[in-house]
């Protein structure tokens, strides 16, 4: 030992060993500065000057010394702080939490269970595979389980949640009934197309990128790819003619994205899915209708020829032809509609080879 300038003595190993007049309450003041144990040992920012009588300094913020001999608290909230923490079922509780231990080995058996249950609906698929069904996809039929789950859903896990669980979960089911692969238009940078099928369809299902709608098409028409995911038609993307008149026939089944609610980084593009199978009932559907007409027609008549058929368009796409007096047409309209509609027959011969091309399963609107 030797003598420092702090009043103490310093050991071999540098440790300062504070020889105060009342050493267990002056080591209470240390305590409460920095929450140190009463080892006796004061660290050296305590700054103690020789003949520096610890309690003689003020207490912190006035509140009078501890009796070193109570146990010393945690630190306090502030005042009204607690009444300040969010009611978000977390933090604040009316009774005291389990053991945390306990809750994981719960935690625990509900992954085991849960499991358990995907094995078992994965045989259950398996069966289904077996039974002959035409198609092992069907986004009629998927939409709706996904509906009916949302609709039931409770508690605080976001229903978004839900929702990608469950594609997961059908994209996976798919693809155990026979290879699942899709071909994407995506000529922009950045493959937002190609983000929107994998959000949909899995993030692990096989995708080949695809210069242009009609190269995509080709793949499902030569049963190098299940399904298509083409640019939303507009008037820069007129590609469904080609449905008119392709041989073997292809139909549009679906619309992305399902889940409309958009957030930041998720990709904003809308998309049509086609494929070599007609679309399949999901009890919320929309038809596409194509047919041709007269160049110099307008959809104030295109809307009233509709309606009087039964079939009031909820939206109508009208692109002309610059190189000849011909317009081709693209309407929406509720429910879906098959090719032996008695209200096809009755629409007005104006409106010329009238044709459904497909249909979808409404997304889910935005705000749900």
């Amino acid at each position: 030992m030797r003598p420092c300038h702090t009043g103490g003595l310093v050991s071999g190993n540098g440790i300062i060993r504070a020889q105060f007049a009342a050493a267990p309450r002056a080591m209470a003041f240390s305590q409460r500065l920095r929450g140190f144990p009463l080892t006796g040992e004061a660290p050296l920012w305590m700054g103690l000057q020789a003949g520096d009588d610890p309690l003689s300094l003020p207490a912190t913020h006035g509140s009078p010394m501890r009796n070193p001999d109570q146990t010393i608290d945690e630190p306090q909230a502030p005042a009204g702080a607690e009444d300040a923490i969010a009611e978000d079922g977390w933090r604040k509780s009316a009774s005291p939490p389990a053991d945390l231990s306990a809750l994981r080995m719960e935690l625990d058996r509900l992954d085991t269970a849960i499991h358990d249950l995907l094995i078992n609906r994965a045989s259950v698929v398996e069966q289904v595979a077996r039974s002959g069904k035409p198609a092992a996809f069907r986004p009629g039929r998927e939409a709706s389980i996904v509906r009916r789950l949302i609709g039931r859903h409770r508690g605080t896990l976001p229903k978004v949640t839900i929702f990608r669980l469950w594609r997961e979960l059908l994209a996976g089911t798919t693809s155990m009934q026979g290879g699942f692969s899709i071909a994407v238009c995506d000529p922009e940078p950045g493959a937002l197309f190609t983000q929107l099928a994998r959000e949909h369809f899995g993030a692990m299902t096989p995708s080949q990128k695809c210069a242009s709608s009609a190269q995509a098409l080709a793949e499902v028409a030569q049963g190098r790819a299940s399904i298509a995911v083409l640019p939303f038609p507009s008037e820069t993307q007129v590609w469904w003619p080609t449905l008119r008149h392709h041989e073997p026939r292809l139909h549009v089944i679906g619309r992305l994205p399902f889940w409309r609610i958009r957030t930041e980084g998720t990709p904003s593009v809308q998309a049509l899915v086609v494929a070599s199978t007609p679309p399949d009932a999901s009890g919320d559907d929309h038809t596409l209708l194509s047919f041709e007409c007269d160049g110099e027609i307008n959809r104030t008549r295109l809307a009233a020829a509709l309606t009087d058929a039964g079939l009031p368009p909820g939206s109508i796409l009208l692109v002309r032809d610059p190189h000849g007096g011909t317009a081709q047409v693209l309407i929406e309209v509720p429910g879906l509609v098959d090719d032996d509609d008695a209200r096809l027959r009755r629409l007005d011969p104006l409106l010329r080879r009238p044709m459904i091309v497909g249909g979808y399963a409404v997304p889910f609107p935005e705000g749900m």
